[in-house]
C-alpha cells in the first residue's frame, strides 16, 4: 500500500520559513487530490492547503499567501512551503492524498505520520 512520509518540519522563529515534503512510496493510479492538513493541541485536524488533480488549489484563509502547495509527480512528492510563520502555525502536520491504486480500487485516503512544525515568537 502507499505510504506517505513528511520531512522539513522543526523549530523555527517566527517570520522564518520551512519546507515541508511529503515522499510516496509508490504512485496512485488516478489521485483526486492531495493535501496538507494540521492539527494543534487541543485542536481538530484541519486542512491547510490542497491540490487538486487539475493543479488547482485551495488555502485556509489563514495560510493564504504564506502558504504554497506543491508536488512532483515524477518524485511522487508533495511539497509545502511555509514562509512568514508564524506562532499560531505550530502544530504537527499531515500530508495527505486521496485517490485509487488502480482503476478497480475504490477510493482511499492515505496519511502520512506527521511532522512537528513548532514556530517560537
Amino acid at each position: 500500500q502507499v505510504q506517505l512520509v513528511e520531512s522539513g518540519g522543526g523549530l523555527v522563529q517566527a517570520g522564518g520559513s520551512l519546507r515541508l515534503s511529503c515522499a510516496g512510496s509508490r504512485t496512485i493510479f488516478s489521485i483526486n487530490a492531495m493535501a496538507w492538513y494540521r492539527q494543534a493541541p487541543g485542536k481538530q485536524r484541519e486542512l491547510v492547503a490542497r491540490i487538486w488533480s487539475s493543479g488547482s488549489t485551495n488555502y485556509a484563509d489563514s495560510v493564504k499567501g504564506r502558504f504554497t502547495i506543491s508536488r512532483d509527480n515524477a518524485k511522487n512528492t508533495l511539497y509545502l512551503q511555509m514562509n512568514s510563520l508564524k506562532p499560531e502555525d505550530t502544530a504537527v502536520y499531515y500530508c495527505n492524498a486521496v485517490g485509487r491504486l488502480n482503476s478497480n480500487s475504490p477510493i482511499n485516503n492515505y496519511w502520512g505520520q506527521g511532522t512537528q512544525v513548532t514556530v517560537s515568537s
